[in-house]
This record gives C-alpha cells, structure tokens and sequence, in this order.
C-alpha cells in the first residue's frame, strides 16, 4: 500500500544523555532531542493484517495535526520540532477515522462495515498508571503515528478496544462521506475535552471562559465551551483566518493578542472580576499564561493543553491569593472522552465541521503538511480514499 513514512537519523544532541530504556527500545522519550534530518515522502509501505484481536480499516479521513507538522519543520540543527516520545521510520498520520473491512478472530465489538475513529493513545491496561484509571500516561505506552505506524495511508490495522462507532455522526450530518470527515475530527477534540473536563474539571454554567490559541485543539475548546454553556467565551488569535474560524464555533470576542493586552481585555469583559476557565491552546506560555494569571477570577482554573518545552515564571502569590489553580493535560483517552465528544456532535450541540479548510489525497500529504506550517488553517484533511 501507499503511506506517508517519515524517516530520520538517530543522532541524539551532544548534552542529551539517553536513557537505558531509550536505548534498548530505540524510541526517544524527547525526539526533538534525538532526531535529525527528518525525510518526509510517501513510498510503498507493507499492507498491514489484522491479529486476532484487531480489525483492518480502510482509512477515510486523517487530519493534519500540529505534531505532524513539527516533524515537518526542523530547528537551527536540524533537529525536528516535536518534543515526545517517538520511534523512526513510521507511517505518520493519527486523527482519522475509517471503515472496518476485515475483523480478527477474538473481535466481538465490531463488524465488517462498521464507521470508527480510534484512539491515538495505545494503552496497556495492566501497567500501575492504567491500572489506576490514568491510560493516558501508560508506561507501556504505544502511539500510533509516532512509534507505531499511523494511518496517512490506505490500511491500518488497530486493536478494536480503542475503536469507536460514528455512524451516528454520519446519521447527524446525512452523508457517510461528511461522517468520516468530521468523525476524523475526534480525536483533536478529545484532547481538548480530556484537558478541559476530565483533568480540570470543567467550569459551571455561566462562567466565563478563555481560549488562547485557534488552532484545531483551541477551535475543539471553543465548541466545547460552548456546549458545556460558558456564559461569555473570548479567544485570542494572531492568524485573521482563524479567528474567523473561532467566531464561527462559538467564540463571542476574538482578538489578536498582538494589537490587545489579553489581560486588561478580560477584565474588562467581566468588569474586572476576571475569567473563571483559561485553555491554554497556542503552546507558548511564556507569552499566555503571564496573561491569564494577572485576569483569574476568584476560584479559576488554567488548563494547559498546548505542547511547548519550556519554564514559564508564574507568581504563586497570585494563585493563592485568587484560590486559583492549574492542570497539566495529556492525551485523550478514558474517563468516557471518547464516547462523550461522539455523543455531543451526534446531538448537534458540537459541530466542528466548519474548521475543515482544506481536503488533500494520499499523495499529496507532503504538500498538506508544508501547508499547515502557515499556521492559518483550521483542520486540513487528508482522504486516502
């Protein structure tokens, strides 16, 4: 079959030092860290099977995700850009959805025909942090797209427990095609619901929140504010085309943080009380989060979702002070995210569907991925077939 691969050199930084486990697995726990000259082109790829426990997917749709695109660019060094845990040469490729065409022997949950999105995240289930209901931080972590191979590709085999039905999304929308474009979208959203709900607790009705960032993951927050009632939702954007795209999800003051201060726009929003819930979506910050703690409410919370290897200085005086508190975020997986975003765009309370902005074929995903480095785009898709 046809797939995107990328491919890199294992050349870890002269001040990195790897670990044991890095070196007898050959993943990297920091790969900006440790991969260099990264090759992007898609190429023949082995056709996947399914084992006993898995189904093969005809992949449908896959969405250019920010990781993606940061193994696309390169540093000064030319190290890639993404900060986790990867393992070379993969298929790349993780926001998708797909048509069930074959099921192994032991599945029981799926059915030749079935309409699916699939989890990201490959947990175990037996190791302590699985065991303890935290499947997002397993020890025995699998990532498709980053260590295992991912579905910017015609076939991809999964282990049906991480599988989820979107029919019904396709039923919301009246079209099987639209079904699998949107449903392609759950996974960015899930990550934006387990940040927001499942590890921060979400916010009450009526409070107000703050989105910076409109990128996909911020866009996916600004929509699930929305649903979850926010009584007044700002957002904060330096690309014109996405804060276009956040006032169409539902945001009700978008600004360009380079022409506002964020702060002083927040409190005067709230007559100076401050914003309850703050998703920070950009991955910097250095720059956001400096922001967000001079306009805390009483009782409010910082969720940080977006991806940014750095120390940012915070007062904890002011955290005290306003009884505030913030929450790390990671992943997607448990706690009911999937089925529960399924659920909410099934209803049409969430409808995400007008931050798709671009559509590309298989062959073409080397272009899509140079395209999101604009950084103006909502979600680009990639539709194998």
């Amino acid at each position: 079959m046809k797939a995107l691969v990328l491919d890199a050199k294992w050349e870890p930084r002269p001040d990195y030092a790897l670990s044991e486990w890095e070196k007898a697995t050959g993943k990297a726990i920091t790969g900006s860290a440790v991969w260099r000259y990264p090759k992007l082109e898609v190429r023949e790829w082995p056709d996947p099977r399914p084992g006993p426990n898995e189904v093969l997917l005809e992949v449908k749709a896959c969405g250019v995700c920010g990781s993606d695109m940061h193994f696309y660019e390169t540093d000064a060094d030319h190290y890639i850009l993404y900060p986790g845990l990867t393992k070379f040469p993969t298929v790349l490729g993780h926001e998708f959805s797909g048509k069930v065409i074959e099921v192994g022997k032991e599945v029981k949950n799926l059915q030749v025909g079935d309409m699916v999105t699939v989890e990201e995240m490959q947990w175990c289930g037996r190791c302590t942090p699985c065991r303890n209901g935290f499947p997002n931080h397993c020890e025995y972590l699998e990532e498709i797209g980053f260590t295992i191979p991912g579905a910017f590709a015609n076939y991809i085999a999964v282990d049906s427990k991480f599988c989820w039905k979107i029919d019904a999304i396709a039923e919301r929308f009246g079209s099987e095609e639209k079904g699998y474009e949107v449903g392609a979208l759950t996974e960015p959203t899930c990550v934006a619901y387990n940040g927001m709900f499942a590890r921060a607790g979400g916010f009450k009705p009526g409070q107000y929140v703050s989105v910076f960032g409109a990128g996909p993951i911020g866009l996916a927050a600004i929509g699930l504010a929305r649903a979850a009632g926010a009584g007044k939702i700002v957002a904060f954007e330096v690309s014109p085309q996405r804060r276009e795209l956040a006032k169409k999800v539902g945001a009700d003051f978008v600004y360009d943080p380079r022409e506002v201060k964020a702060s002083e726009v927040m409190k005067e929003l709230s007559q100076g009380e401050g914003f309850d819930f703050h998703v920070e979506a950009a991955g910097a910050p250095h720059l956001t989060v400096l922001e967000m703690e001079k306009a805390l409410a009483v009782n409010a919370k910082i969720v940080q979702i977006g991806r940014a290897a750095q120390r940012v200085p915070m007062y904890l005086e002011t955290l005290q002070v306003r009884g505030s508190q913030v929450f790390g975020a990671q992943g997607h997986s448990g706690n009911g995210t999937f089925p529960n975003v399924i659920r909410l765009v099934a209803s049409g309370r969430l409808d995400l569907s007008p931050i798709i902005t671009a559509r590309y074929k298989l062959e073409e995903t080397v272009d899509a991925i140079a395209r999101s480095t604009s950084r103006t785009d909502g979600k680009i898709l990639v539709k194998p077939s």
